[in-house]
């Protein structure tokens, strides 16, 4: 198209407009708020209105009063003349570094809250707005478990046992099994591990117990094994703990114990004997 003159930086836009047909009665109401009657150009049958013969009113300055009465026929358009403020969703995904200030978030935090390791926060990165997930930044020790005695076992003489921690307290993912006694973690990392035991004999020359990795039986090197010592002559409480390493798929943890007593003695379900874990976050 050509142009008489200099040609505009910009193609014409559309102003908004109210197109009112088949109203009857001597009002209409605006799709938009205004200031005055001074924003708005009205139009009947397409012939323009005196701004003397109208007037607004009501919420927002929305309800238009014409100066007659409309019937059915009559057509009526309203076109706003200045800014008018509107309300408008921006699209999904549209919103960048470039429409926010670095600041935006500066002693908030925008949190998706859903389940376990789905949660994600916004943070800001010297004005870029990024996404995280929640379990690299804190938070979720998980998996983690604690089982304990819940039935009473006797460990035999001088013999490699396994102890039976059959009932469990918590089990976040499902991990530790009550029949086979084994921690098998499903997500990978580091693990603390405690494991407590008492044995209801009033004498035993010496015991040991250990958290073994993958049914380790022999060398007891770390880290695949954690073990204690101990000569004791009365009732006594051992507690072991450490940090082990697991894949998230096939490495188990289980606890041993043996003692040497001369005679079978018992892990009574009265004395808190327990097993745990939870990943470390790192």
């Amino acid at each position: 198209m050509g142009y008489i003159g200099v040609t505009p930086e910009a193609g014409f836009t559309t102003g908004l407009l109210d197109r009112f047909t088949s109203t009857t009665g001597t009002t209409v109401t605006l799709t938009h708020e205004i200031s005055s009657e001074n924003d708005i150009i009205v139009f009947v049958n397409f012939v323009k209105q005196d701004s003397t013969n109208y007037s607004v009113g009501g919420s927002g300055n929305k309800t238009l009063t014409l100066g007659g009465t409309l019937v059915s026929s009559d057509v009526v358009e309203v076109h706003y003349l200045n800014i008018v403020n509107q309300t408008s969703a921006p699209s999904a995904g549209s919103v960048g570094s470039s429409q926010i200030t670095a600041d935006v978030i500066t002693g908030q935090t925008a949190l998706a809250v859903a389940p376990d390791s789905t949660d994600e926060l916004l943070i800001s990165d010297a004005g870029s707005l990024k996404r995280i997930d929640v379990s690299l930044v804190g938070g979720k020790n998980t998996p983690a478990f604690l089982a304990y005695v819940g039935t009473g076992q006797n460990v035999s003489n001088s013999t490699q046992t396994l102890v039976q921690f059959n009932t469990e307290l918590y089990d976040t993912d499902s991990d530790y099994d009550t029949s086979t006694y084994k921690f098998t973690p499903s997500v990978a990392g580091k693990y603390f591990f405690t494991c407590k035991i008492r044995f209801e004999v009033g004498s035993i020359s010496g015991f040991q117990i250990r958290i073994e990795k993958n049914e380790t039986t022999s060398g007891y090197t770390f880290p695949n094994v954690l073990y204690y010592n101990a000569r004791v002559e009365n009732y006594d409480t051992q507690i072991l703990s450490g940090v082990l390493e697991a894949n998230g798929s096939s490495d188990n943890f289980r606890v041993m114990a043996v003692q040497d007593s001369g005679g079978t003695v018992s892990i009574s379900a009265s004395n808190g004997s327990f097993f745990s874990a939870h990943r470390l976050i790192t």
